[in-house]
């Protein structure tokens, strides 16, 4: 992870494309809970506490959830970093660098027309796998988990 500045707080990680992918290519016993959201989308903005919270409750169970901020590269210092200071999101967040959506949004899901806030659970070693174009609340999020994952 990459610190911004004096602040020991961990800032988000710049990625491409490839390095998603292996993320979306992983098969470990952990769950994958990918938002995709940007600090310009009110929808997503008023579902990412459901994320946040999601990850602090389930930190010691196999969950991992990754906040994917599909903000301008340009925006990464001036808004991005502070919204997430401001927000005090503890959840891992990602930049994705490809501003081409084309070229890579079929390949997170077949079905998503690229609206956000977008959501991706998977599993892999079950094969449990499901995609939602739709805002979550905390509650609506646990009934998206896998059942072993529920109480």
């Amino acid at each position: 992870m990459i610190i911004y500045g004096q602040s020991d707080e961990p800032s988000p990680e710049i990625i491409k494309w490839d390095a998603l992918q292996s993320i979306l290519n992983t098969h470990s016993d952990s769950v994958y809970v990918i938002n995709f959201w940007a600090t310009w989308c009110k929808p997503c903005v008023a579902e990412l506490p459901s994320f946040d919270s999601l990850s602090v409750a389930y930190r010691n169970k196999p969950v991992a959830v990754i906040l994917v901020s599909l903000d301008f590269k340009r925006q990464y210092a001036d808004k991005l970093i502070p919204f997430i200071q401001k927000n005090n999101i503890s959840a891992r967040v990602l930049l994705l660098d490809e501003p081409e959506y084309d070229l890579w949004i079929n390949k997170i899901d077949k079905s998503w027309s690229g609206a956000i806030p977008a959501t991706l659970i998977f599993h892999k070693p079950s094969k449990y796998h499901h995609f939602y174009e739709e805002e979550f609340t905390y509650s609506s999020l646990i009934q998206a988990l896998p059942p072993h994952l529920k109480n």
